[in-house]
């Protein structure tokens, strides 16, 4: 059995097409091929933003306390008034609130701490108030500068001086007013407003 065993002559199997081999003759095709891996894509998400209203509630305090310091830059627009009666007309409609407003007695104290320490310390409500009402309270102070420079200098009542005062309390009063509409409208909205000269301030508060 041994001897037909070696009287056999070796087969020497031939690579297939389909199933190929190695050749230890040939350096080059003695190894395999490596396998080239290609850069896989980069997966992007994409994240739909979902809508979230601003309640009603909070619209409704952050257009509240913007009317603080409105309410309290009337008294700067009395030489506009006095120039030009007809834009009293404007104002019309917020004389009930304005009425209701200063039938409080020490009303711009009590409105001052009540939106400060009730809302914008208060953590149970939404950043949005929050920082709606830090806007209000932080313009309300900056308005208490101009009629403190205006009892300090104290510039008559004719003369440059006095020019000046009217000038810069007439400006005070508009820009109290383009602040007003801005938050009012925004608050509406929904949206954020970013007064300037107050929105930075007030955002480090929060």
């Amino acid at each position: 059995m041994a001897a037909l065993c070696y009287s056999l002559p070796s087969l020497t199997l031939k690579p297939s097409p389909l199933n190929p081999k190695p050749y230890p003759n040939i350096p080059f095709l003695s190894h395999p091929k490596p396998s080239l891996r290609l850069p896989k894509k980069p997966t992007t998400t994409i994240t739909r933003m979902s809508r979230n209203p601003t309640p009603a509630t909070d619209r409704l305090i952050s257009v509240a306390a913007y009317s603080l310091p409105f309410f309290n830059s009337l008294q700067y627009g009395r030489y506009l008034f006095i120039q030009y009666p007809q834009l009293g007309i404007l104002f019309d409609p917020i004389l009930p609130f304005l009425s209701l407003y200063k039938s409080v007695p020490y009303a711009s104290f009590v409105a001052f701490f009540a939106l400060y320490l009730g809302v914008v310390r208060n953590p149970s409500f939404s950043h949005y108030v929050r920082f709606n009402s830090m806007q209000a309270v932080t313009l309300d102070v900056l308005l208490v500068v101009p009629l403190l420079l205006t009892r300090i200098l104290n510039p008559g009542r004719v003369g440059l001086g006095f020019k000046v005062m009217v000038w810069g309390h007439t400006g005070v009063f508009v820009f109290s007013c383009l602040c007003f509409v801005y938050g009012v409208v925004s608050s509406t909205l929904g949206r954020t407003p970013y007064l300037p000269f107050v929105a930075d301030a007030a955002g480090r508060q929060i």
